[in-house]
């Protein structure tokens, strides 16, 4: 196949810390959605290169309804990415998915209501996303967690709420109710735009707490909690950073193209013989083979 290269995008803690994964050159991006949530770091990884972006922005900034997803996966895309590992904190709906483990998620439930979510205002565009997350990748990140010293969670149905208040009681009982297994704010609609961009996406999950159907200990007041899951924050940030370090390797090994690079072949409905000149110009970086 074409040569790799992986995105990374870091979550809350993550995005601080995505320079271990070793220097390289800053390049700001314009897009026509904006610019992304930050410059992105061109670097290698095992020889692999990588482009290492902070979702939040520098020193976290950007709330999760204000993150400029379709900058920062068109960002992406126009510097060559081919793959995509996200990493995000989350809170555990699940007694057995305790803090610091790590999740590796195969569905997803979309509660967002006030974010962009797709690249194609202008022309009808039905990706198919029943499984959200790249399953080529998702069996990378298993295989690299092989004997991993931290449990790796292979599965798990992830509720992405809007957010940035977290959950009432109640909705955290209606969402275990659901079968869930996490409750975070971040990964819609990156997913869905990496999909319509035709790229392999997969999450790492990095659980920092009980999401609140869970009482915290009496022991425990609000100044020691947080600092309790901030300390979560830290040690799930270096186990990602590992994981993900083992991955990129593996992806770059990969020797057969993934579904993933071709969702676009019989989403497109509208007749592409109707666009504008301007639609297609600018649609041109992701749609430009299937425009002739």
């Amino acid at each position: 196949m074409s040569r790799v290269m992986v995105g990374v995008i870091g979550g809350t803690g993550l995005g601080e810390a995505l320079g271990a994964l070793g220097g390289g050159e800053l390049r700001e991006v314009d897009t026509p959605y904006g610019r992304p949530s930050g410059p992105i770091t061109l670097a290698e990884v095992a020889g692999v290169p990588v482009a290492l972006l902070a979702r939040h922005g520098e020193g976290h900034l950007k709330n999760p309804s204000t993150v400029p997803y379709r900058a920062n996966i068109w960002a992406l895309k126009s510097l060559g990415v081919t793959h995509v590992l996200a990493s995000g904190a989350v809170g555990s709906l699940r007694e057995e998915v305790a803090p610091r483990h790590l999740v590796i998620p195969d569905q997803v439930i979309d509660k967002t209501h006030r974010r962009p979510g797709t690249f194609f205002d202008d022309l009808a565009v039905h990706v198919e996303f029943a499984n959200p997350f790249c399953s080529t990748l998702r069996n990378v990140l298993v295989k690299a967690g092989t004997g991993f010293p931290t449990r790796i969670h292979q599965g798990g149905t992830y509720v992405c709420m809007e957010g940035p208040q977290f959950s009432t009681r109640a909705e955290s009982e209606l969402h275990r109710s659901w079968g869930a297994s996490l409750i975070g704010m971040t990964v819609m609609p990156e997913a869905k735009l990496a999909r319509e961009a035709e790229l392999c996406y997969a999450l790492v999950a990095l659980p920092t707490d009980y999401d609140c159907w869970k009482p915290h200990p009496a022991s425990l007041d609000q100044a020691r909690l947080i600092e309790e899951i901030l300390g979560n924050v830290k040690a799930a940030t270096q186990n990602a950073l590992e994981l993900v370090r083992r991955a990129v390797p593996l992806v770059a090994a990969l020797d057969k193209p993934c579904s993933c690079q071709s969702a676009l072949a019989l989403a497109i409905w509208s007749d592409r013989s109707r666009l504008a000149p301007d639609v297609k110009e600018r649609l041109r970086p992701i749609l430009g083979r299937y425009l002739g």
